[in-house]
């Protein structure tokens, strides 16, 4: 039987040729760039020095430049060890008690008659810390509500308010898609997501069908946007007056992947031609005339 811990040796480094990994950590699944004296590969687990303390974290990927690019201001720690069945094991401990933290913590609240709502806790692997994570309106003076956590818990209390998309960052487990949430499976960065990008891709605009589990719009509009956006600007926009070979039209849609127009004839027909079937675009309104 092989040694273990011969093969880890084997597996050590000299420190100035240690690798950087990108890791994602805790319950929002933070990322953060970890140091480490041994070679992991992607979906390692491992126990990582944070700037929050000793916790469970996954390896990604090497940190390379252009991991860093798809990050936004990563947290810096160090990788400790790989995952043992003890860590797994306390760590199924602490996750068995989270029901009974909430309820603690609830009571307390309730208690000093906060106006804010739990949404989850998280505890350290390392007892360094324990993290709760609510919803409020407002600002709200918890102070006091520290204190009595901390004599309950016997650690360093962390107060974190978050917002809607990141309440389904933690609860929420699959969108209407049928694949896990994006914002907890892989996505490093929250775009900005606006009705306009729903309405260039012709999706429906029906709140309850463009929500996510967040209720605001689905991040997935914002994924092959850039896209649409490239593709209408090669295409006469609606209003614009086109010479083709049957004539004079006036567009009166796009159909952007297909590359295609509906257009009005002069005799008032409405037809669809391809865009390479357009010879001139006569004028356009969303081009903006020169002052003379």
């Amino acid at each position: 039987m092989s040694d273990p811990e011969a093969a880890n040796e084997t597996a050590r480094i000299p420190p100035q040729e240690q690798p950087e990994y990108v890791v994602r950590f805790g319950s929002l699944r933070t990322l953060g760039v970890m140091s480490s004296r041994q070679s992991y590969r992607y979906g390692d687990e491992i126990v990582a020095r944070t700037n929050r303390g000793t916790e469970i974290g996954t390896v990604l990927c090497e940190a390379t430049p252009v991991a860093f690019e798809a990050m936004e201001e990563p947290t810096q720690g160090q990788i400790l060890r790989q995952l043992s069945k003890e860590d797994r094991s306390h760590l199924q401990r602490l996750e068995a008690g989270a029901a009974k933290d909430i309820a603690i913590c609830q009571r307390c609240v309730n208690a000093l008659k906060l106006p804010m709502e739990l949404v989850d806790t998280e505890r350290l692997l390392g007892g360094e810390r324990f993290i709760i994570y609510f919803l409020a309106d407002g600002r709200v003076d918890f102070r006091q509500l520290v204190r009595d956590l901390a004599k309950e818990f016997q650690t360093r209390i962390e107060m974190r308010q978050i917002g809607v998309r990141d309440e389904a960052k933690l609860l929420a487990d699959y969108g209407d898609c049928g694949q896990p949430i994006c914002c907890a499976n892989f996505l490093s960065k929250m775009p900005p997501v606006s009705m306009k990008m729903a309405k260039l891709q012709k999706a429906t605009l029906d709140p309850s069908k463009i929500s996510g589990r967040c209720g605001r719009l689905k991040c997935c509009l914002r994924y092959e946007y850039d896209t649409y956006e490239a593709i209408a600007k090669e295409l006469p926009s609606p209003g614009s007056s086109v010479l083709t070979r049957d004539g004079n039209m006036k567009v009166i849609a796009q159909d952007l992947l297909a590359g295609q127009l509906t257009v009005k004839t002069e005799d008032n027909r409405r037809i669809m031609i391809s865009s390479g079937d357009v010879l001139k675009v006569i004028s356009d309104p969303q081009t903006p005339t020169k002052r003379k």
